[in-house]
């Protein structure tokens, strides 16, 4: 005899206590970010290395798309494309500035030169070691796991929110058009999450599946922690080196 499946407020339970556990958000530098810890160099350091995180987006949702059956489940996912890589301009009109832009804004207005940022030079190793480990799952999973994998969006909003009140009161020195990426994410984040929450619980008919589920949401949490251990361990050892 199967296992019953979990109704769908159960399965949203568990992932909520899932990210309350392993979420990103309880991180220690994140912890530091927002109560204004960070030295200027260390918040340069996090924008170089998240970029590297942040240009493979799209590259991430054009693999859950390729795996996408109907012609509406596409359609709605290559939304998330044009979110982060932008739109041509047509018939004379200018294009949209999407999340990669705003994000070379970003480095801009701490002092850091788009063409660096660009380059991948200085991205740490185990940054890229998480990134590619994301896009591999992205790549071989089933479309379940895959998308469910993005079902962090449920929780980046409020992280987003709090993110831009810190900013704005820690790190004045930074211009304001350098918070437009998480100011454009709020809306995006909430709007993208329903429809992945939706995707899951339409495919997710056993608890097998369900366990697939946060399975693939736990290993997301590990990767965006990875990202962060990375740059955080990359901060002491520098650290080190100067009291040397």
């Amino acid at each position: 005899m199967s296992t019953p499946r979990w109704p769908p407020g159960e399965l949203e339970e568990r992932l909520r206590a899932l990210a309350e556990e392993r979420y990103h958000h309880r991180h220690p530098f994140n912890l530091r970010m927002h109560d204004g810890l960070l030295s200027p160099e260390e918040l340069s350091r996090w924008i170089l290395n998240r970029f590297h995180y942040q240009r493979h987006i799209p590259i991430k949702d054009a693999l859950i798309l390729a795996k996408l059956e109907t012609r509406e489940q596409r359609r709605g996912w290559i939304r998330r494309v044009h979110d982060h890589d932008g739109r041509p301009g047509e018939n004379g009109r200018p294009g949209e500035a999407g999340g990669i832009e705003r994000w070379l804004r970003l480095g801009e207005a701490v002092g850091l030169d788009r063409t660096l940022l660009l380059s991948g030079e200085g991205v740490l190793p185990g940054v890229r070691f998480a990134v590619e480990g994301y896009l591999n799952f992205c790549r071989h999973g089933s479309p379940l796991e895959a998308v469910a994998s993005s079902l962090t969006e449920l929780f980046a909003p409020d992280l987003m929110v709090t993110r831009i009140a810190a900013w704005e009161r820690h790190y004045p020195w930074i211009e304001p058009e350098g918070l437009r990426y998480f100011q454009v994410r709020v809306d995006q984040g909430r709007r993208d999450a329903d429809e992945a929450l939706g995707l899951v619980h339409e495919w997710a008919r056993t608890r097998d599946d369900q366990e697939r589920v946060l399975a693939a949401f736990t290993f997301k949490c590990d990767v965006l922690w990875s990202l962060l251990d990375a740059v955080e361990h990359a901060a002491v050892r520098t650290e080190a080196s100067h009291a040397r």
